[in-house]
């Protein structure tokens, strides 16, 4: 019986995880791999950190968990896959079934296949701006992109930067320069940094980066970069202001590197990413595609989308490797869409469809947001904010996002099942979770959040985000603003807005005390308006008609600076 022979293009996630799965599952398979970078399977999404100096040795990048480096020698001994680095795919003859190369010392050849597996990635996007050219002006996309920005930071302290665009990369790359001493700003078009979350949560992780000397500016955009000597010195902003900076770091995003499938003419979707089926194959029953340069689909809308992302580049890349040895017996279900990043103290994340977006997909949906911790406070707690976004027909979790200092990871992993799973929010109010004091409260915060998102589609609490209650505050109509928390907590924080103090325990026997127009609007908060929800119970129950309650209370509240 005659091996077959597949070859994978790309080396960094996907292509290195095909390959392995191939090989694997058939050890008479010849399995090739094309990397045209001089290292193999990098782990990317490290490379923020490796910049910050929180590692020095850049091998720990490319080392599997047992700390061997994977290099050529690892693959061809352990995965009996040979690995050509530094090695081109230049064009694909797909009726030959071929595969030109070139290498970098100019050698070029040619490879039959039987099965194809393109991996080829992502490239960074450029925004045409003037004096993107010059000297100083990098990304932060490959291995030798991090080496350069390494080598800069460990002689930053006391220089400049400036970050184009406030998304994941961004808000790393932003962090990461700041530990090196770096004076970093960071410029964003849209209205707040981390577009996947909603503006409720995406404010509270601006506010922490200000705090801890990160200068950050929304709704604006670069017009000019500008230098002296070759060398980029300012970036000129639209309004005309100008920031000095030693340093640009583009991080607008990255664009699916579809040349060669271009070039093969094999089908490209909407996005620009390569069209795959389930089975992560192309338009070519014999080449398959998967990582960042395809486009798949999202199991909440039923829609293509990019998604580049490294884990589902490993998981489409073991698709694409067994369906290349076995036939197409294995599929790829799409993605919910989850991700998260480090801020600083700060992490965030979300799973599934923000408010924005599902609105935009078409849902009718409802929300709603918790502040509280995420283990009990003898237990060493920490803050975490949430927000969770349902159907308001059906009850089925559309998505949930988390920011804070507590371990936002369990909440964004176990809503990504129930949001990949379809869970109601009734079925996540229920959900039976592991609880330990030093792991998490007995009413865990994500069944937490379920709870306020039940109540309000109960009809049980009128609630409001920070947002809506900035926005209801500004309008300056009859509003009656209550705090219900305890006099010290007043006197440590507070909106400053004309609001009126009456602790919870005394308002029922205060009742007398508020306005007696029962129809007047009311929103009542606390710390994290558990009290508020209880204020309005009682003030319900007393007659008055308009009572929301500011969920997440102060905790949530991300215009305290504003005052």
């Amino acid at each position: 019986m005659v091996a077959k022979r597949i070859i994978v293009i790309g080396g960094t996630a996907a292509g290195p995880k095909a390959a392995a799965r191939a090989s694997r599952l058939d050890q008479n398979a010849e399995v090739i791999l094309l990397q045209k970078a001089p290292e193999l399977s990098m782990a990317s999404c490290g490379y923020p950190y490796y910049v910050a100096g929180m590692f020095k040795e850049r091998d720990k990048l490319l080392c599997t968990p047992a700390g061997v480096v994977r290099d050529p020698a690892f693959f061809a001994g352990a995965k009996g896959i040979t690995a050509m680095v530094n090695t081109e795919a230049v064009s694909i003859d797909r009726n030959a079934r071929i595969v030109n190369w070139m290498n970098s010392a100019g050698e070029s050849g040619m490879l039959a296949y039987d099965k194809l597996i393109l991996c080829t990635g992502s490239v960074p996007k450029m925004p045409p701006i003037p004096g993107r050219d010059l000297k100083g002006v990098h990304t932060l996309h490959s291995m030798a992109d991090a080496d350069r920005m390494r080598a800069w930071a460990e002689h930053g302290r006391g220089k400049r930067a400036v970050i184009v665009g406030g998304g994941l990369i961004g808000m790393e790359a932003c962090e990461a320069l700041h530990q090196a001493g770096v004076d970093v700003t960071v410029v964003e078009a849209l209205p707040h940094v981390l577009g996947f979350l909603d503006s409720e949560l995406a404010l509270l992780v601006e506010n922490h980066a200000r705090a801890k000397g990160a200068k950050i500016l929304t709704k604006i955009g670069i017009a000019a970069l500008e230098g002296e000597n070759g060398a980029v010195t300012r970036a000129r902003l639209a309004d005309g202001r100008e920031i000095p900076c030693d340093l640009v770091v583009m991080a607008i995003g990255v664009a699916p590197n579809v040349t060669l499938a271009r070039e093969a003419g094999l089908d490209l979707g909407a996005f620009g990413g390569i069209s795959v089926n389930e089975f992560m194959c192309t338009s070519d029953p014999d080449i398959y595609a998967a990582g960042d340069c395809v486009e798949v689909t999202n199991r909440l809308t039923g829609k293509k989308m990019l998604a580049p992302y490294g884990d589902l580049a490993n998981l489409e890349g073991r698709v694409a490797g067994e369906n290349a040895i076995l036939g197409d017996t294995v599929r790829f279900p799409g993605t919910i869409g989850s991700g998260i990043c480090k801020v600083f103290d700060f992490t965030a994340a979300s799973t599934g469809l923000s408010e924005r977006r599902a609105r935009e997909a078409g849902f009718d949906v409802i929300t709603a947001v918790n502040a509280s911790p995420d283990k009990p406070g003898f237990m060493g707690a920490k803050p975490l904010v949430s927000k969770m976004i349902a159907d308001s027909k059906s009850g089925r979790i559309l998505g949930f996002a988390c920011v804070g200092l507590g371990d936002v990871n369990r909440q964004a992993s176990e809503m990504a099942v129930a949001v990949a799973a379809g869970w109601t929010v009734d079925e996540m109010a229920m959900a039976d979770l592991p609880y330990a004091p030093p792991y998490s409260q007995a009413i865990d915060h994500a069944i937490a959040t379920a709870h306020v998102l039940q109540n309000k589609m109960r009809g049980l609490m009128t609630g409001i985000s920070s947002v809506e209650a900035k926005a209801l505050f500004d309008a300056g109509g009859p509003l009656y603003i209550l705090d219900v928390r305890g006099p010290q907590e007043f006197e440590e924080a507070r909106l400053g807005l004309g609001e009126t103090l009456i602790p919870l325990g005394q308002l029922r026997k205060r009742l007398s005390e508020l306005p007696q127009d029962k129809d007047l609007p009311i929103v009542s908060f606390c710390k994290v308006s558990m009290r508020g929800y209880e204020a309005q119970r009682i003030l319900e129950s007393a007659g008055y008609t308009d009572v929301r309650v500011m969920e997440g209370g102060l905790a949530a509240w991300p215009y305290m600076n504003e005052q």
